[in-house]
C-alpha cells in the first residue's frame, strides 16, 4: 500500500474536505471518490473513523470553542478530535496528530490564519481530556455518536436493545462473503483462502467472514464467480423467498429495487427459474448486469420505476416477488457511518410512504398462492413491522408466514466461541414473508 508514504497532514486536509461535503448533504462514497487516488485508502480509513466519533467530536469542539469557527477550521478540529477519541484505539500518537492537524491548517491558504487556534484547542483537549470527556458524556449525541432523534426513535422501537443497536452501529463491520454453492462449497473456498494466507471463518452453509478486509481482486475465484461480497443478513433474502416454493426451477421471480444485484444473483444461484431484475436507476442497472456477467448468470434487467407498472410489466403474474424497498438504511450504519448524519427524521415518514406504495402496487402482480418477501435494511419499525401490519390489515388475501421480522445488528469479534442459536454477525434488517391466499 502506498498511502503510508503520504504525510498525515495531507490526509487530514482531505478528510476535512470530505467532512465538509458530508455536512453539506453529500454521501461519503461520492465525496471519497473526489479524493486523489494515492491518498484515498488512508483518507477513507480516517473518514470512517471520523464519522463514527463525530457526535463526541462536535460536542468537544463546542466545549473548546464557544464561537463556531469558519467551516474549514471547524471540520479540521472535529476531524482531529474524532481521531483522538476513543484513546485506547486511536490510530496515531496524540501529539503527532495535533502537530499534523496544525500542519494541515498551515498548508491551506483559507485556514492558515486559524492554525494557532487549532493548536490551542487541541493542546487544551489533551491537557483537560478527562474533564472534557466527562462533561460531554451527559450529551446522548456525544455518548452514542448518533443524532438525538435517531436515539429517541430506537429507544421507542426497541426498548430492550437500543443500546446494543447503537453500539453495533459504531463498530467496523467484517467483510462477509457469500459462497456460490452452485460452483463450490464453503469448505473448498475456506481452503482457497487459507492457501492465500487469508484467515476466515465459516457461518451456516454459505457465509464466510474474513478476519481482515481485502480488495475484491485479492479474493481467490472472485472473477470466476465463486464468491460475492454480501452481508450475512442480506444473504437471508433468497432462501426466505425460495424455500417452500412449489417449483423453483419453473418459478417466475421479480426482484424489485434490485441494484446492485447481490440478491438477484443469489436467487439465480439458488436455482430460481426466470428472474426479472428491476431498478429505477439505469446506471445501477449496469452494475446488476456486471455482477450477473461475472457470475455467469442471466436475468431480464429493466431500468424503470417499479411503482409505474404500466411502463414495464408485460401482464404475466409472478410466482414470487422480492421487494427490497428503499429505506433510511438505519440498519447498515456500520458499513455506511455517514448515513446517521445525513438522514433527517422526516425521511422516515417519506420513505415509509414509498414503501407502502410499492407494496400496494406490486401485490396485484403476484399469482394466488405466490409469495412476496418485503425487506428493508432498517431497524425502524415504521419501515418494518408497522408497515407490514397496516398492509396486512388492508389486504385480506395477504397471509403472513414465518419470517425473522426485525433483525437487530449483531457484532462479534472473530475467533470468539459461538453462543447457541447465534444469528451471525450481520447488519440490521427487516424481513416479512407474505403469501397470497387463493381467491
Amino acid at each position: 500500500m502506498t498511502h503510508h508514504c503520504v504525510p498525515l497532514w495531507q490526509q487530514l486536509l482531505a478528510v476535512t474536505g470530505v467532512l465538509q461535503e458530508v455536512r453539506g448533504g453529500r454521501s461519503l462514497t461520492p465525496a471519497l471518490e473526489q479524493v486523489d487516488q494515492a491518498l484515498r485508502p488512508g483518507v477513507q480509513a480516517l473518514a470512517f473513523r471520523v464519522m463514527r466519533s463525530l457526535g463526541r467530536a462536535d460536542a468537544l469542539r463546542r466545549a473548546l470553542a464557544r464561537r463556531t469557527p469558519p467551516p474549514g477550521i471547524d471540520a479540521l478540529l472535529s476531524s482531529a478530535l474524532a481521531l483522538l477519541v476513543p484513546e485506547q484505539d486511536a490510530p496515531y500518537e496524540a501529539f503527532t496528530l495535533v502537530d499534523q492537524a496544525v500542519e494541515a491548517a498551515k498548508h491551506d491558504a483559507s485556514m492558515r490564519p486559524g492554525a494557532p487556534f487549532v493548536n490551542a484547542c487541541l493542546r487544551r483537549f489533551l491537557r483537560e481530556r478527562d474533564a472534557l470527556m466527562l462533561a460531554t458524556d451527559r450529551d446522548p449525541v456525544a455518548k452514542w455518536n448518533h443524532p438525538s432523534w435517531w436515539i429517541r426513535r430506537l429507544k421507542n422501537d426497541h426498548p430492550g436493545s437500543w443500546e446494543g443497536i447503537l453500539e453495533a452501529g459504531n463498530r467496523q463491520a467484517p467483510m462477509s462473503l457469500r459462497i456460490n454453492l452452485a460452483r463450490t462449497s464453503a469448505q473448498q473456498y475456506l481452503d482457497l483462502l487459507a492457501n492465500r494466507g487469508l484467515p476466515a471463518e465459516r457461518f451456516g452453509l454459505a457465509t464466510v467472514y474474513l478476519e481482515r478486509a481485502v480488495q475484491v481482486h485479492e479474493l481467490p475465484g472472485f472473477e470466476q464467480g465463486l464468491v460475492s461480497v454480501q452481508d450475512a443478513g442480506a444473504q437471508l433474502a433468497a432462501p426466505l423467498l425460495l424455500d417452500g416454493l412449489a417449483s423453483r426451477r419453473a418459478a417466475h421471480v421479480l426482484d424489485a429495487c434490485a441494484a446492485p444485484g447481490g440478491k438477484t444473483a443469489h436467487l439465480l444461484e439458488m436455482g430460481a427459474g426466470r428472474v426479472t431484475a428491476l431498478d429505477i436507476d439505469p446506471k445501477r442497472c449496469e452494475r446488476i448486469r456486471a455482477n450477473l456477467q461475472r457470475l455467469g448468470l442471466n436475468a431480464k434487467v429493466i431500468a424503470h420505476d417499479a411503482a409505474d407498472t404500466a411502463g414495464w410489466w408485460d401482464g404475466e403474474r409472478f410466482d414470487a416477488i422480492l421487494l427490497d424497498a428503499p429505506c433510511t438504511a438505519s440498519g447498515i450504519v456500520r458499513r455506511h457511518p455517514d448515513v446517521r448524519w445525513l438522514r433527517r427524521e422526516s425521511d422516515v415518514g417519506q420513505l415509509a410512504a414509498i414503501q407502502a406504495r410499492l407494496l400496494g402496487v406490486l401485490w396485484p402482480l403476484l399469482k394466488p398462492g405466490g409469495r412476496l418477501l418485503y425487506c428493508t435494511c432498517s431497524v425502524f419499525r415504521d419501515e418494518g413491522s408497522h408497515q407490514v401490519k397496516s398492509f396486512v390489515a388492508c389486504n385480506t388475501d395477504a397471509s403472513p408466514q414465518a419470517s425473522p421480522g426485525h433483525l437487530i445488528p449483531q457484532f462479534r469479534a472473530l475467533g470468539r466461541p459461538l453462543p447457541d442459536n447465534y444469528p451471525g454477525d450481520h447488519d440490521g434488517f427487516f424481513y416479512a414473508l407474505l403469501e397470497k391466499r387463493p381467491a
